[in-house]
């Protein structure tokens, strides 16, 4: 990634409590209407003091606070397909070649304080997430901006370096959230947790010790959007596991959990329903994967990374560890999604410990090959360390490999990884948004989303861009086809399992299956409760 370093201001008091009692009260609930429950953790540090800013945040759990808080241009309606206006009224490609994007934005649209939001304020948040180009953060989704333009105070063209089908897609992701800007500086992050925008609620965090443990959502009356908002206030309540997060579902303190049920709690539920609890599975396009740093003397050499995928047993890991609530995933993009092929299953078939020793032997590679398979803590669910457990027994039995595991906590996982401090590492991936573009680029093209070293000209200067000159998505699968065959080939990334989603809720709550959609965002204003 050749991005610079973010550099953000010393600012006196970062670390302070935002907000001490927000309305929030110790009986789970303060009057919210709804109170939902996840194991995401906002912590602000000297490393990242701005967690939740849209030009900063990249993961699943920001930017599911910030769909509720900032309002973008367009956005991915309810039950999925292409992107619809949302601040905009209208938006569309007003070229051929797809390299000019125009919106105009609703008439009388303003900040949650009031205060008039234009075109000016769309270019300045566009703007801004490229101008402070962060290290870590979703820079790259805009990065095939050449030029913002505004026409009068409703008018907006984005003027595109490349043809690029998906950028409706794009503009619908936290990325693109329209801040204002006197709350957010032009070349700085804004550290703290306050959120300020013009989407269907406002926002306050409970702050205690640098780390958010609850975020009180109301109902922006200045709202003007496509949403129908079916509450007035939403608490969500974050906790430090799932043990705990159920045990507040079973004391009816939340009314829904979700983000991140262990698989334990899930087949539990399956095999053992609870009077007054519904659990719903839901479309998941999740993913989960090794990582390898291809510049490290040992993983660098493609063949060990084979060979490594030649081994690999994702049934073993599914049935082991995670029981009905994932699949054996064979490839970078998930089964559900258009263009899907199993390239690895296609290439390597059935794990075989003799054809990686060929693998190796041809290479001339000495084994046992010495290996660290590092994992977060406390990221991607409870399960995660049994995970790596199998994943290196499965490696050692072999007698090819000699792998231990090492966990970190997120907070020093993530920066150590950008560094290239691992050279291999277990990582998830929540969709930006469902086209298979979004499961291929983050990972092959130029500052790509892990940093990865690895280079496919192929991939950046030929086929990426192709794909993205087809409107009709299901058109570009001989394109997706041949990049998913090049992750098989050289294995930059190793692609392990797929994730179900399960949400478990009291049974008074409504709009449970619209609340999280295949993407796993949250989508809070379809919660409400019914009648006792």
């Amino acid at each position: 990634m050749n991005r610079r370093n973010l550099v953000l201001p010393a600012v006196a008091g970062l670390l302070v409590p935002v907000l001490a009692g927000c309305g929030a009260s110790g009986d789970g609930g303060g009057g919210a209407d709804v109170v939902v429950g996840v194991t995401d953790r906002f912590v602000a540090s000297a490393s990242n003091p701005a967690p939740l800013d849209p030009a900063i945040g990249y993961e699943a759990g920001v930017w599911n606070v910030l769909r509720q808080t900032l309002q973008t241009l367009t956005r991915v309606p309810r039950g999925g397909g292409a992107p619809v206006p949302e601040a905009a009224e209208s938006c569309a490609f007003s070229d051929t070649q797809n390299e000019s994007y125009r919106c105009k934005l609703r008439s009388g649209l303003t900040f949650a304080d009031g205060r008039p939001l234009t075109a000016d304020d769309v270019k300045y948040s566009i703007d801004r997430v490229i101008r402070i180009d962060a290290r870590n953060g979703p820079v790259a989704l805009l990065a095939n901006i050449d030029t913002v333009e505004t026409r009068d105070e409703r008018e907006i063209v984005f003027h595109l370096r490349t043809p690029d089908a998906t950028f409706p897609y794009k503009l619908a992701t936290p990325v693109a959230g329209i801040v204002p800007s006197d709350a957010y500086p032009a070349a700085a992050a804004r550290t703290g947790f306050q959120v300020d925008g013009s989407g269907p609620y406002t926002m306050k965090a409970e702050v205690e010790h640098q780390q958010v443990v609850k975020v009180v959502f109301t109902r922006n009356p200045r709202y003007k959007g496509g949403l129908t908002i079916r509450n007035d206030t939403v608490e969500l309540d974050l906790f430090p596991d799932s043990k705990a997060m159920g045990k507040a579902l079973d004391d009816k303190k939340i009314d829904m959990m979700t983000r991140t049920m262990s698989p334990e709690q899930s087949r539990h539920l399956l095999q053992h329903p609870k009077n007054g609890i519904r659990l719903t599975e839901l479309p998941g396009l999740a993913i989960r994967y090794l990582g390898f740093d291809t510049d490290d003397p040992v993983v660098g050499n493609k063949a060990v990374r084979r060979a490594m995928a030649q081994v690999v047993d994702r049934g073993e890991i599914a049935s082991k560890v995670y029981g009905t609530t994932t699949d054996p995933l064979y490839s970078l993009i998930p089964s559900g999604v258009a263009t899907h092929t199993s390239s690895f299953y296609d290439t390597y078939g059935e794990p075989s410990t003799a054809k990686a020793a060929a693998i190796l032997h041809e290479a001339g590679v000495h084994t046992p090959v010495k290996l660290t398979l590092h994992y977060a803590t406390d990221h991607f669910g409870t399960a995660t360390a049994a995970e790596f457990d199998v994943l290196a027994k499965q490696f050692n039995d072999t007698g090819l490999f000699d792998v231990k595991t090492e966990g970190t906590a997120w907070s020093a996982y993530r920066p150590a990884q950008v560094r290239g401090d691992y050279p291999v590492y277990g990582f998830g991936w929540f969709p930006d948004f469902p086209d298979p573009d979004n499961f291929i680029a983050p990972f092959l093209d130029r500052n790509n989303f892990l940093n990865s070293p690895y280079t496919s000209d192929l991939a950046q200067k030929t086929l990426i861009p192709q794909s993205r000159r087809e409107p009709d998505r299901s058109a570009a699968a001989p394109t997706f086809k041949r990049l998913q065959d090049i992750v098989a080939a050289d294995v930059p990334v190793l692609p392990i399992w797929q994730g179900k989603q399960y949400v478990a809720s009291r049974e008074r709550l409504t709009g449970v299956e619209w609340a999280v959609n295949s993407s796993a965002d949250l989508q809070l204003w379809e919660l409400g409760k019914g009648a006792d």
